[in-house]
């Protein structure tokens, strides 16, 4: 960690500290439960009136507060129940009983405004999720729970990689969302997203999660373009006890690909608090399951950035490169395989006689149909001297034929793949554990030190597949704060442990057994062989591939094995492994200036700072970072203001926020919005909310060989490194039609333009309100520009210019490039959803979301990751006591068809409908429940992404102890 990063925080620390203690008080102590139930309540917030002390009930409803005299008066809240005010005399033990209260709209949340605010009074679309709700969601983990949220969609590159995004941007890996985990930037800094869950909280320690949904920099900096997501934990001092969960269960029911195999997932968690002033908590979870295979075996068409199915296999296209086998993106044109190799026999011939000897000439001789008979005796013939060069001849022979004679087209064959599961490894494991000590300065300044720590194996998806094998990301965090301001500073620290590209991978095995160089002409040569002996071009292709794939490595075998794990253990270039060891710092702090200052009846106003560094260090195997470590570096300043009028009627926000990087100008982003009360508890919002993200660090800094091209950083100095400054690269589409065509007049140079920031400006109306005591609603529409759009553009570069037109021509002699460029025109995107709460009798609660978002105005050929079917929806009930602690929840989700784009492939995904389930039970008079259930019931195979596994059923049961 960067010398000094901590050092004004331990000051302050130190000058906390030194504050008088407090005087002495008479304790009170006491048990709150549920009204008309023995059951004690745990993390009930008990307050003194009027008064600065404060305590929690602990996991058996017991409690204990100070207070300074008697009688002193005790007010209970929690959500989900009734406020109540209890008046005490003495120090003898009290029972308090709480009464349950309606839940509808009373949620507070923080991330709107980052200050504590009713969700119903929100100026701008927010959806939460409380730990109540999260211990019953029909889901086997929190984070999958995300997509029961209106408007949230999801991508799932296996079972423990999954991607949240909202208005529609949906890829493996988002970087126009920003994930938070207590207040720290979640994304392993390599990889510049968040790799889901895999670092993170641990399942028995999720409190609340909040969900902006939008442009969200103003608040938050860059990368919230499309939403920032918030998951926050339990504080021991609110939540003591020790808990733990079992959930085992089971998937790849009806799997063509693997026999149904188990699914564990176990987690506890522990914390106590010593009265109230110092308190800890440890956490840790552990799953194990094998993994969703990706078996999508269609054929691509690798004709530029965008690549798309066509038709084929590998029977009948000789080119064929399947989206889920890899080795097979390695692709030569057969003629000009067969002129370069009777090129270099003659050049290699004429070397060897002195220029004697050129073999054209000599065998020009023989008729087009020439005999073997009238071959053998031309070659007889020869002169003792040259007889030894007998052998070089024949080998040319087939070639120089095949080419007289037309007989060897103008195509392209691809080496012979391998599948995915060959390749990498489907044994997931994901292992967390968190630990923090918490210490309370006063009873309202906290200072707490939390580490966080996750591994584990998964596969994702990119422009390649990965296998993120021993992936280790640690966080750690030193942090102040209370109720009016906060100071934290922290640390990610990324190691890739033992991850590869997956299609590296199978590109080198096929280089490994036999290189290209050698594998092409004994393929032409078969090929032309075959032809002039009269077989049929199917035939042909069939012995060519036959005959080159001779001493093929199978999987399966000890010498496949041993050539994919040196392979693996060898980093980029040479082999398949990257060596991320990429850290990210960061400090912040924010002041509730108000609280401060004497207006504070008039207008709310906080003011905040962050400072970001990332420290790059992959050994040249993703970044150019082999002669030094690049550092760029983030800061921001914000600030916001609030002001009601007209009583509590309207209600004004603005917001603005500077960011500067280090490669870029800086950036101000404001936000202003309005919230107008029409009715208590119903609200209309409106706002204007802008946001951007600087291109991220492997956007500018790159230089990733995948096997059909070059992955490379967007700032000038690449263009520099690979002389297209002097040897300019021409676009994807253009080349692509003069090789159909043969017609040079087309190709068009793509010009550089330096990279800027992508920045959009959003106008949203929404409605949230309790149109009863039991109904609520809440729907939004909005209209986003999005400016200087951050596309991936694709080119390819002729060796050099004055062998432009031959290079193009062919793909062995062209280099194929990959940047990311922003777009000149303004990209739109609209969209809308609703969505509604209904408690029926009998404490039934039906619920829905519908939602829709749209693209507009695109340029040809940039590849948005915009991914969003024209509908979604979701269809849920539940009740968590239907009979005698019997409970259930139940939710239907559908998504439309969708025409998904990526680096990877781009293809048309079909519309599919999942049903999630589960039902509970608590065990009377205890801490305990039973539950039962599993998602995608119904076992109905889909895909939410080309490239990715297809995710079926998975079903579990659960014992838990002291869940709250």
């Amino acid at each position: 960690m960067r010398k000094g990063l901590f050092l004004p925080l331990t000051l302050l620390l130190t000058v906390f500290f030194s504050f008088a203690a407090i005087a002495q008080n008479f304790n009170v102590t006491g048990t709150v439960r549920m009204a008309g139930s023995s059951d004690g309540l745990p993390s009930i917030s008990v307050a003194l009136k009027d008064g600065t002390s404060g305590s929690v009930s602990d996991a058996l409803g017991n409690f204990r507060i100070s207070v300074p005299k008697f009688p002193a008066v005790l007010v209970f809240t929690s959500v989900g129940f009734e406020l109540k005010e209890v008046t005490v005399e003495n120090t003898n033990p009290i029972v308090v009983e709480l009464n349950p209260a309606a839940l509808l709209g009373q949620e507070v949340v923080v991330a709107a405004t980052r200050t504590p605010t009713r969700i119903l009074e929100s100026p701008v679309t927010i959806e939460r999720m409380s730990s109540a709700i999260l211990r019953n969601v029909p889901a086997p983990n929190y984070y999958e729970a995300i997509t029961n949220l209106k408007g949230v969609d999801m991508h799932t590159a296996s079972l423990t990689f999954r991607t949240v995004t909202t208005r529609g941007f949906l890829g493996s890996g988002n970087t126009r969302l920003n994930q938070l985990v207590d207040g720290m930037d979640n994304q392993a800094p390599g990889l510049n997203f968040s790799v889901g869950s895999v670092i993170g909280l641990t399942e028995m320690d999720v409190d609340n999660i909040e969900l902006l949904s939008g442009a969200s920099s103003a608040l938050y900096g860059s990368g919230g373009m499309n939403g920032t997501l918030l998951i926050n934990s339990k504080n021991p001092f609110r939540y003591e006890g020790f808990s733990y969960q079992i959930k085992q269960g089971v998937n790849h029911i009806k799997d063509k690909e693997k026999s149904p195999s188990p699914f564990y997932d176990w987690s506890f968690r522990y914390a106590k608090s010593f009265k109230d002033k110092f308190a800890f908590k440890v956490t840790s979870q552990f799953i194990k399951a094998s993994d969703w295979q990706a078996t999508d075996y269609s054929n691509v068409e690798r004709t530029s950035i965008l690549s798309k199915l066509k038709a084929g296999d590998r029977t009948t296209d000789p080119n064929y490169d399947g989206v889920n086998m890899y080795g097979d993106e390695t692709s030569a044109n057969l003629f000009s395989t067969a002129q370069a190799v009777q090129a270099g026999t003659r050049a290699g011939l004429l070397g060897a006689t002195g220029g004697q000897f050129d073999v054209i000439p000599f065998l020009n001789q023989l008729p087009a149909n020439a005999t073997s008979a009238q071959i053998a005796a031309l070659l007889g013939a020869l002169p003792a001297s040259l007889q030894p060069l007998i052998p070089t001849i024949q080998n040319v022979i087939p070639f120089y034929f095949g080419l007289r004679n037309n007989l060897i087209p103008n195509q392209n064959a691809s080496r012979t793949g391998y599948e995915e599961k060959s390749l990498v490894d489907y044994n997931s494991i994901n292992y967390k554990i968190t630990g923090g000590i918490f210490y309370k300065i006063t009873p309202k300044i906290e200072a707490s030190f939390n580490s966080y720590f996750g591994t584990g194996t998964t596969v994702y998806t990119g422009a390649d597949r990965y296998a993120l094998r021993n992936l280790k990301i640690a966080q750690h965090k030193l942090e102040f704060r209370s109720d009016k301001w906060l100071l934290r500073g922290y640390t990610t620290q990324e190691n890739a442990g033992d991850s590869y590209n997956a299609t590296v991978l199978g590109r080198l095995i096929n280089e490994a057994w036999k290189p290209s160089t050698t594998w092409y002409p004994q393929y032409v040569g078969t090929y032309a062989g075959a032809r002039l002996q009269g077989a049929s071009d199917f035939a042909a292709h069939q012995a060519a591939r036959a005959a080159a794939d001779q001493g093929r490595l199978l999987p399966g075998t000890q010498p496949f094995a041993d050539a994919a794990n040196s392979i693996k253990r060898l980093a980029i270039p040479k082999g398949a492994k990257f060596l991320d060891k990429t850290d990210l710092y960061s400090a912040e702090g924010q002041l509730n200036i108000s609280d401060v200052l004497a207006f504070t009846d008039k207008v709310e106003m906080i003011a905040g700072a962050q400072w970001k560094r990332f420290v790059l260090n992959s050994q040249g195997t993703i970044f150019a970072d082999t002669a030094e470590h690049f550092k760029p570096t983030e800061y921001g300043m914000y600030a916001q203001l609030r002001k009601n009028f007209l009583g509590d009627i309207l209600t004004l926000t603005a917001a603005g926020r500077y960011d500067k990087h280090t490669n870029f100008k800086g950036r101000f982003t404001p936000r202003v919005t309005a919230r107008i009360k029409v009715a208590k508890d119903n609200n209309i919002r409106l706002s204007y909310q802008t946001a951007y993200r600087f291109p991220t660090n492997q956007d500018q800094y790159i230089n990733l060989n995948v096997g059909s091209g070059l992955l490379i950083g967007s700032l000038p100095v690449f263009q520099t490194y690979y002389h297209l400054n002097s040897n300019p690269g021409y676009t994807a589409e253009s080349v692509d039609q003069y090789r159909k065509t043969g017609n040079a007049g087309g190709l068009m140079v793509q010009n550089y333009k330096e990279i800027k920031p992508e920045s959009v400006s959003s106008y949203e109306i929404g409605y949230k309100g309790l149109l009863s005591n039991r109904f609520f609603f809440d729907g939004y529409a909005y209209y986003s520009k999005y400016q200087n759009f951050l596309g991936r553009t694709a080119l390819a570069q002729p060796r050099s210019i004055a062998t432009r037109d031959a290079d193009l021509l062919n793909p062995q002699t062209s280099v194929n490039y990959s940047y990311n460029a922003n777009s000149t025109a303004k990209v739109k995107a609209l969209g809308w959803g609703v969505s509604a709460e209904y408690q029926l009798p009998r404490k039934y609660i039906a619920y829905a979301n519908l939602f829709s978002d749209k693209l507009k105005d695109v340029p040809a050929n940039f590849v948005t990751f915009f991914n969003a079917p024209k509908y979604r929806y979701n269809l849920g009930m539940r009740n968590e006591n239907v009979y005698k602690n019997v409970g259930f929840n139940v939710v239907l989700k559908h998504q439309d068809k969708n025409f998904y784009e990526g680096t990877f492939v781009t293809g048309l995904l079909p519309a599919f409908t999942t049903v999630d389930a589960q039902v509970s039970y608590k065990v009377p008079d205890t801490k305990s429940s039973f539950r039962i259930g599993g998602t995608n019931v119904t076992n109905h195979y889909y895909r939410s992404g080309y490239g990715s596994p297809s995710v079926g059923g998975l079903y579990y049961v659960s014992y838990g102890y002291n869940l709250f």
